[in-house]
């Protein structure tokens, strides 16, 4: 490693003050994403201003039908939340897939949405379930939120504090995940929500990031069935084509992640 200022922030205003006075400075919490970057020497920020003392922003609250979870909570703690197996078990279950024990143990949702790694699982659950991302300034829808690869709606100095899901009336997630580094190649987060609308998310495919699959929302608003959603052919224009798989295959894996993902919702 290198010489760097490191600061453990007590509260969100201190947090931000922080890194509005550094050269070139970063936050951390599970650091899951950040700290290997910085070993590689693909990083080096001047400071690093870290969010996990800061009172109020871990933590699982599940109220009438919504489910907010603070921004430095686990994967673990979401994982093997009672509350929310009860509330949204597709997210429970989507939180248990993560990585392996040592990530779900140390990387935390509101560093994984920061970050918006095109294979990363919780941008399916949010863009597939219509969650809020909420920070230190504002509230942002997710259709509002994600901007593309690693990119979000996040200013420099916004910090997020909590993500606000809505409980679904059924909800699933299907994912392909790579066998060494447990991304997704794949994965497909299906919803039907209380209003009667559908929403079809897919990661870790799309070479603009998370994005929402129409063609099978179309469907699966007609027919809210695993043949409907297995019917859809999907194109491969605008996928991601890699040494891991080739467009065409991975639009049959939206097909069938979203035939399974629909089964299981079941």
């Amino acid at each position: 490693m290198y010489a760097l200022n490191y600061h453990r922030a007590g509260s969100v205003a201190e947090a931000a003050s922080a890194l509005s006075g550094a050269a070139d400075g970063k936050f951390v919490a599970g650091g899951q994403t950040l700290i290997p970057t910085m070993k590689q020497r693909l990083a080096s920020p001047s400071d690093l201003v870290d969010l996990t003392k800061i009172p109020g922003l871990a933590g699982i609250e599940v109220s009438g039908d919504t489910v907010t979870i603070g921004a430095t909570t686990r994967h673990y703690d979401v994982a093997s939340s009672a509350a929310v197996k009860q509330a949204i078990p597709a997210l429970a279950d989507l939180a248990a897939g993560i990585g392996d024990p040592a990530v779900r143990y140390q990387g935390t949702i509101g560093g994984s949405l920061a970050n918006n790694d095109p294979a990363a699982d919780y941008p399916a659950a949010v863009l597939g379930l219509g969650a809020t991302v909420v920070t230190n300034k504002r509230r942002l829808a997710a259709a509002d939120y994600f901007h593309g690869l690693f990119t979000t709606a996040l200013e420099d100095d916004e910090i997020i504090t909590a993500v606000s899901f809505p409980v679904p009336a059924k909800a699933a997630y299907v994912k392909f995940p790579n066998p060494a580094s447990r991304f997704a190649m794949t994965g497909v987060f299906v919803a039907k929500l209380k209003d009667g609308s559908v929403r079809v998310a897919v990661t870790g495919a799309g070479d603009g990031g998370v994005f929402r699959a129409a063609a099978i929302e179309a469907a699966l608003t007609a027919d809210w069935s695993p043949e409907a959603a297995g019917s859809v052919a999907v194109s491969p224009n605008g996928l991601l084509a890699d040494i891991h798989g080739s467009a065409d295959y991975r639009a049959n894996l939206i097909s069938v992640g979203a035939k399974r993902a629909v089964a299981a919702a079941a």
